[in-house]
């Protein structure tokens, strides 16, 4: 998004906080959230409207953390909607979180080839990458790929995994329309799976997984501040 005019709608002013906007900015449990603000654009960018921030929050949190598809298999999916949808922002983001769940740099790689592609996947990792593309392409699941996906969902999991698939698109078209960038303290991962400065990716932590989760994620905390 670097050639496109940034921030059409901005990180929330510290001037404009208000009690509703700490609140949504807090949520996670981000340390020096409530006083400083998000060291998340994202949660900046949404704290301007206090309202939806509280629902997208929630939302947010049960597809993110309590969601009832397997970690490492939810990470498919978003990885997989995220190369759709080219979010360099979720993208970013969710490929420390696969590596933190066991997947391979060579295998979220291979995501982006989908369920046609070499990668020795799995039956059932294959049945997730073609029911998010199916989706996406035709707005439905036809009967044969519900199949394939419940042999190894059951009922809940098939709303979760539906949902994250939407969720996803959304808020990465959202994101895009916003014009919201990534945080400018963060060393971004390429499509090519290196960093900016040409590291590695490492693993990435969400919410309570480990106690200095927001250190595990590259967040220079004072960054953070307006």
């Amino acid at each position: 998004m670097t050639e496109k005019t940034l921030w059409r709608v901005p990180r929330l002013p510290k001037e404009e906080y208000t009690d509703e906007s700490r609140e949504v900015q807090a949520f996670w449990g981000e340390p020096g959230a409530w006083e400083n603000g998000s060291a998340t654009n994202s949660i900046q960018v949404m704290a301007n409207h206090p309202d939806l921030c509280r629902a997208y929050n929630i939302w947010g949190k049960h597809l993110l953390m309590t969601n009832t598809v397997p970690l490492r298999e939810r990470e498919i999916i978003i990885l997989r909607v995220a190369w759709r949808i080219k979010s360099e922002y979720e993208w970013h983001n969710h490929v420390g979180y696969a590596l933190n769940y066991g997947m391979s740099l060579d295998e979220i790689a291979a995501v982006k080839d989908g369920h046609e592609g070499t990668w020795p996947w799995s039956e059932q990792d294959r049945a997730i990458l073609k029911g998010v593309d199916e989706l996406m392409d035709t707005n439905d699941l036809s009967d044969k790929t519900w199949g394939e996906l419940t042999r190894f969902f059951d009922r809940r999991q098939m709303m979760d995994y539906l949902h994250t698939i939407g969720h996803y698109v959304m808020i990465g078209w959202a994101f895009a329309a916003m014009r919201m960038p990534m945080e400018d303290y963060v060393d971004p991962i390429g499509w090519d799976l290196k960093t900016a400065s040409g590291k590695t990716p490492e693993k990435t932590y969400k919410p309570g997984e480990v106690e200095d989760w927001a250190d595990k994620r590259g967040f220079d905390l004072t960054k953070g501040e307006q």
